[in-house]
Order: C-alpha cells, then sequence, then structure tokens
C-alpha cells in the first residue's frame, strides 16, 4: 500500500500483496512457489475496485459523466457495483445497481450503504432477456435522464486496468523478490491463474505479463461448471445451464472483453473442491477470502496435477501466481460458508475442553459448562447466540 497521506479511498484502491501459500502448497506435494494475490485487501474489497476506478474516471475525461446530473448504472454480480457505488459516493454521483437475486444479500447491504439503489432480478433470466440484471439496466438507462451504464462487459478500461496495475503490480512482486537458496525463484511469473468473470481481470493480467515480462508464462483461467466461458467447446457440455452457488464468475454468454486468445488452458471447477478450498486458505494461510477464491485455487491445484501442469509443480524455483478476487465480507449468510465455519467435525482440542468443562464440580468449585462445539445448525446457533445477546442487553 502507499505510504503517503492518500486523496481520499481510492488511492487505496489496488497496491494488494502477493503472499506465499506455503502450506498448502506442502499439504498438496508442490515444489513450485505457490502465491496469492489477495485482492479483498483493496479499498472497497475486490479486485473489481480496480476497474470501477478506471471506468469511472475515463468516463470523466471523456465528458460522459457529468456532476450533480450523471447518474451511473450498472449490472453485476455485486463487485463490479460496490467499486462503482465507493467511487460514485467520493465523486457525488447517483448510483443504480442491478443484481441477480443469487447474490448475497451482504452484497446489497454494501450497496446500499454507500448510497446505491438497488434492484434485483432473477437468476435465471437469460442475459438477453428483458427480465436480466443486463436487461433491467437497459431499460432504466434508456428512461432515467442522464443515466449512463459503464458496461462492464464491453468497456476497454476493464482488461486496460488490470494490464495497467494489476499484472505490474503481480511482475514487480515477483522480480524485486531475490531467489535464495532457501526460497528458490525463476524470478518470472511462470503461471498465472485467475476465474474468468467478465473476462477483464485474466485478460488484462495476461496482456501485462506477455507482452513485458514473460511470453512463455502459462495463463490458465478458471469456469465454474454450468458456465459456458471455457474452451475448447466440450468442456462446457457435460455441465452446460447447471446451477453453480459461486458467485462473480462464469456467465451463459461471452463478454467483449474477455479475449480468450489470451488464455492458455481452461479449468472447470464445482463449487463442493471451491468451498473446500476456501476453507483450506482460511485454516492453512489466515486469509478470509469468498468462493472464486476458492475456484482459483481448486483450478490451480488441477492443472498443477495434470500432464500439462505437473512439471512445473515439480520444479523448485517456478512460480505460480493465483488472483484471489475478494474476501469473505460478502458471504457470511451464505450456507456454504456456515457449513465451513460452524459445522465442521470438533478438533481434539475441542474434545479436551469439553471434557474439561463438563466434569462434575472441582475443588475450586467451579461448576460445568455446556460443551464448546456443539454439532448444531448455524441458524440454530446464530439464534441463541442473538438471544444471549438480546439477554445481556436488556438487564
Amino acid at each position: 500500500m502507499p505510504s503517503q497521506i492518500l486523496d481520499n479511498a481510492l488511492g487505496g484502491v489496488g497496491h494488494t500483496p502477493l503472499i506465499r501459500l506455503d502450506k498448502i502448497a506442502k499439504a498438496n506435494d508442490l515444489k513450485c512457489n505457490l502465491l496469492g494475490k489477495v485482492e479483498f485487501m483493496s479499498a472497497g474489497g475486490s479486485v473489481k475496485d480496480r476497474i470501477a476506478k478506471a471506468m469511472v474516471e475515463a468516463a470523466e475525461r471523456d465528458g460522459k459523466l457529468i456532476a450533480g446530473k450523471s447518474v451511473v448504472i450498472e449490472p453485476t454480480s455485486g463487485n463490479t457495483g460496490i467499486g462503482l457505488a465507493m467511487a460514485c459516493a467520493i465523486k457525488g454521483y447517483s448510483v443504480i445497481i442491478t443484481l441477480p437475486n443469487k447474490m448475497s444479500l451482504e452484497k446489497e447491504a454494501l450497496l446500499r450503504a454507500l448510497g446505491a439503489e438497488v434492484i434485483r432480478t432473477p437468476t435465471e433470466a437469460a442475459w438477453d432477456s428483458p427480465e436480466s440484471h443486463i436487461g433491467v439496466a437497459n431499460r432504466l438507462q434508456r428512461e432515467i435522464p442522464y443515466g449512463i451504464i459503464l458496461d462492464q462487459y464491453r468497456n476497454l478500461n476493464n482488461p486496460l486496468a488490470h494490464e495497467l496495475t494489476t499484472g505490474p503490480e503481480i511482475i514487480e512482486a515477483v522480480v524485486s523478490t531475490p531467489s535464495t537458496s532457501s526460497r528458490p525463484s525463476t524470478e518470472k511469473v511462470d503461471v498465472m491463474v485467475a476465474g474468468a468473470g467478465t473476462g477483464g481481470t485474466v485478460t488484462g493480467i495476461a496482456r501485462a505479463i506477455k507482452k513485458t515480462h514473460n511470453a512463455e508464462c502459462t495463463v490458465v483461467a478458471i469456469d465454474p461448471k454450468g458456465s459456458i466461458l471455457a474452451q475448447p467447446e466440450n468442456l462446457n457440455t457435460a455441465n452446460n445451464g447447471e446451477a453453480y452457488i459461486v458467485e462473480g464468475i462464469g456467465y451463459d454468454f461471452v463478454p467483449d472483453v474477455l479475449d480468450r486468445s489470451e488464455v492458455d488452458t481452461w479449468i472447470k471447477t464445482a463449487d463442493e473442491e471451491s468451498f473446500s478450498a476456501v476453507q483450506a486458505l482460511m485454516r492453512s494461510e489466515g486469509l478470509l477470502v469468498g468462493g472464486s477464491s476458492g475456484s482459483a485455487l481448486a483450478g490451480a491445484l488441477k492443472f498443477l496435477k495434470s500432464d500439462a501442469g505437473k512439471d512445473i509443480a515439480n520444479t523448485p524455483g517456478k512460480n505460480v501466481v493465483v488472483l484471489l478476487p475478494d474476501g469473505i465480507r460478502n458471504y457470511m449468510s451464505k450456507p456454504w460458508f456456515l457449513k465451513i465455519a460452524m459445522e465442521s467435525e470438533p478438533s481434539p482440542l475441542a474434545h479436551t475442553i469439553s471434557k474439561i468443562l463438563q466434569t462434575k464440580e472441582n475443588s475450586n468449585g467451579d461448576v460445568p459448562i455446556a460443551a464448546v462445539h456443539e454439532n448444531v445448525s448455524p441458524s440454530n446457533r446464530m439464534e441463541s447466540v442473538a438471544g444471549a445477546q438480546t439477554f445481556t442487553a436488556s438487564h
């Protein structure tokens, strides 16, 4: 992060750390360097802060945004909307966000907290349906004076933001970290792994790395099962149209900003393996990431265990960078997260604590206490906590 005083929160966009994922690498018998680009440490909490800032500033330069009049309208799965709402709160523009119903309540709450108007749309609506988040945004843009859609799906400032910021940050971190006998490094980005939604992230980072740093870098894009972005097309046929829970990646159309020629390999991931990878990142590396970060890690591990990736996995010093797009802030009410947080098997330490606290009154006069890790549902646990908080507050 910049060390000087910033003019506003937009100065805190990007500048995120590249962190070693050594424990996960060891658990998977990887000899390469496994590195995570941790985007939830950006000011607005996700990788999409970068494109929101870039699109707003470009529209201002081009005279498309008029102070005191323009209304920014954007269809989004949430994070781009949050970035835009943050930027527009600072700059004084009104914001309308259209958001599919599947997206988390936390995203809607954050958008409203930043002053945005939020319209929910049917998740099952095809992208070109007038009822979809894209269709509703287009209607609002036609009927609201000074309404403007910055359009992350077609706006070239989307991939450009990553070509000019995210990619160079990754390159600088890898190049400036010297190789040592204990931590060998090629001092190059050998593999870049990122999920694909609009495709701007993977496209822009790939361009930065291949143009200016390492033309031989292998770019791996992650696409959830049920999405149609991956190539070759037969990767999508087995699960075409299948609903998936993970948010922020995958689509039922190919956005204009996704340049699939920049991608060397596509990997499909399922919800279950994505959420398992989220748990690994939390429990092993202490990183409170969201579901699409789990997809990126799960896809990276699949690639490194495949015939195409095993030589890299077994080569000390090779650098494999995984883009971790956002944090758990947006998903804490989601059943998949509550299962990770509240329904995991009790640890040996939990059993020991429970045994101590359930014993009969000891010589010090201590009395038994309920078990510390009961297998109760997250909803029941949260209700009991809420009840305890209410009792405490009223007494």
